[in-house]
């Protein structure tokens, strides 16, 4: 499998504000948990939630996005009750529902795959002046890891094990959240970060437009072996000229975006959000750049680690999709 992605370099945003709904008796409200406000995963939930709300005078269903801390915040707070559907990437969908990695101790039985969305580069940025051309250089320099509770952070410390490197090796670690490692960069409180996200994105467009900011490759025995090992990883380009000053392609790897949920949230209504997107495909992909090359039949099966939710398999048999 390999990952390809819109050629446009504008990351769309998109205004989840929504008109009020009219008086609905047995209106039902649920939350699609997503990421940092200017990452694919928020658009993305806006997306889901922009076709759910169309016809909710019909199915009595009010869908509102959050912006939380990422994959695994995410996966968590369902499996608390707090959040009806979410955002996670696959590595961590995976781990999540065979408890190992960072589920070892609390393997979410309960957890359901949805389906998937779009593909997630880990994604490499270093400042234009850090003298950086390949990941080794990072070793001795301040570096962004990502928040705790997010599926980059996870991914960062994988691959970082994988590499034989560890934490100390950077002369600060920094954990700052999506939102906050463009403008530190740019203002140069670190010299790199690390960010799984689909692209375009806002986030990536930022500061290297504003700062000249360089994307590397992340290449060589250690991935090869990483992507070899893991089923939920894949290789990955990144185009050259997605992005101002970035010429070139950019070699990587990374997962999937996908949504789940608990097997405890109605099938009927899981059935709605998904007949939402499905029979409003085409306009989800114009959503957002990173959904535009989606297919139905990629999306119900690639990089789904949990069972599918009893809502989203009545409708994919329903199309044929799954026997």
């Amino acid at each position: 499998m390999r990952f390809t992605f819109a050629s446009t370099a504008a990351a769309a945003l998109l205004s989840c504000t929504l008109a009020a709904p009219a008086a609905f008796a047995q209106q039902k409200f649920i939350t699609v948990g997503t990421g940092g406000v200017t990452g694919v995963y928020y658009a993305a939930g806006g997306a889901i939630c922009r076709l759910v709300n169309k016809d909710r005078a019909k199915h009595g269903i009010r869908c509102s996005v959050e912006s939380t801390g990422g994959s695994v915040f995410n996966v968590n707070t369902i499996k608390a009750g707090e959040l009806d559907l979410g955002f996670a990437q696959s590595d961590v969908q995976f781990n999540a529902a065979k408890g190992v990695a960072q589920f070892k101790d609390a393997a979410f039985g309960d957890l359901r795959a949805v389906f998937s969305v779009h593909p997630e580069p880990f994604t490499v940025v270093a400042r234009k002046e850090a003298g950086v051309k390949s990941f080794a250089d990072f070793k001795g320099k301040r570096f962004n890891v990502g928040n705790p509770g997010s599926g980059t952070r996870a991914s960062a410390e994988e691959m970082l094990g994988a590499m034989g490197w560890k934490l100390s090796d950077f002369s600060l670690a920094s954990e700052l959240k999506a939102d906050e490692h463009g403008p530190a960069l740019c203002d140069g409180k670190i010299d790199g970060f690390y960010y799984a996200v689909g692209h375009p994105s806002a986030n990536i467009q930022d500061p290297t437009t504003s700062c000249g900011a360089q994307l590397v490759s992340l290449t060589g025995p250690a991935i090869d072996k990483l992507v070899a090992d893991k089923p939920y990883y894949a290789k990955a380009t990144i185009p050259g000229g997605l992005y101002p000053n970035n010429p070139n392609a950019t070699q990587t790897y990374g997962v999937l975006a996908t949504v789940v949920a608990s097997s405890k949230a109605p099938a009927d209504t899981v059935y709605q959000v998904v007949k939402a997107v499905f029979d409003n495909f085409e306009e989800f992909k114009r959503l957002h750049p990173a959904l535009a090359n989606l297919k139905p039949e990629n999306m119900v099966k690639d990089g789904l680690s949990a069972p599918l939710h009893e809502g989203a398999l009545r409708f994919y048999r329903e199309k044929g999709w799954v026997k």
